[in-house]
């Protein structure tokens, strides 16, 4: 199974470690599924993990460490196609990912624009809790 995981699922496993992002990681680190990553998605990740507000709450080397992981085990796709159908541009990246990467599932939280799509060419969106669902 290939899997994408908004930058949203990727920070809250880092927040709240008994939560369905957290399951979803720590699945994705047991195989239960290959997580598909690209450059513009460890920018934002980085950008996001720098905000004051996210900073003060994850200890830096989580956030490193997260970095790494997905740097170093995740499959990067490297040429994405361009994309634009969000109802947020700054997530149709997401979207070239999934594509690219022929992703089965784009797990997100971002209920008023990536999951009201549903889906995206062969890509499932689904919430956080749907897929942790698939693990239970």
């Amino acid at each position: 199974m290939r899997v994408v995981l908004d930058t949203n699922i990727l920070v809250s496993a880092l927040l709240v470690h008994l939560g369905h992002p957290a399951a979803i990681y720590r699945a994705w680190q047991e195989g239960h599924f290959a997580l598909l990553i690209c450059g513009e998605q460890l920018d934002e990740l980085r950008a996001t993990l720098h905000k004051p507000a996210i900073a003060a709450r994850i200890k830096p080397y989580k956030a490193g460490r997260l970095v790494n992981q997905l740097r170093e085990l995740a499959e990067n796709i490297g040429s994405l196609p361009r994309i634009e159908r969000s109802p947020d541009p700054a997530d149709d990246f997401l979207l070239a990912l999934s594509e690219a990467g022929r992703a089965d599932y784009l797990v997100t939280g971002d209920k008023s624009g990536l999951l009201a799509l549903e889906h995206h060419k062969n890509t499932r969106i689904i919430s956080a809790s749907d897929f942790a669902a698939l693990f239970a």
